[in-house]
């Protein structure tokens, strides 16, 4: 009934804990001399693969199997920093990150819930 929706939403789930993961260690580290802030990418890279997938070629694949198989791309800023110690985590940066990534979670958690209510109201309903 939902396709690839509840795959789709699992995953994201899974790269939105891991870059939240990896905001809260940059602020955990926010005075360790020399640590450069580091963070999580993959909105990109999935839209560019479902795309791929839905129209990009004349021979289908499993859009399961390409949800599956996303990574994530890790990044670390080596941007120079404005402190002598050479640390360049950014807190107000991080704390805007942090609370984006918390939103973004919650509202998929709370879009899957709505879905699988649904499902069980049409299954009780039958």
């Amino acid at each position: 009934m939902y396709g690839n929706g509840v795959s789709l939403t699992e995953r994201t789930l899974d790269l939105l804990w891991g870059r939240q993961n990896l905001t809260v260690n940059n602020i955990a580290n926010v005075d360790t001399p020399g640590f450069k802030s580091q963070f999580l990418t993959f909105e990109n890279e999935l839209a560019r693969r479902i795309s791929a997938e839905q129209f990009g070629s004349h021979v289908r694949r499993d859009t399961g199997r390409v949800i599956a198989t996303l990574r994530g791309r890790f990044h670390i800023t080596l941007d120079e920093s404005s402190r002598l110690d050479g640390n360049n985590v950014d807190m107000d940066q991080e704390q805007v990150e942090l609370v984006k990534t918390a939103y973004e979670y919650q509202y998929l958690v709370n879009s899957i819930s709505n879905d699988l209510k649904r499902l069980d109201a049409a299954v009780k309903s039958s």
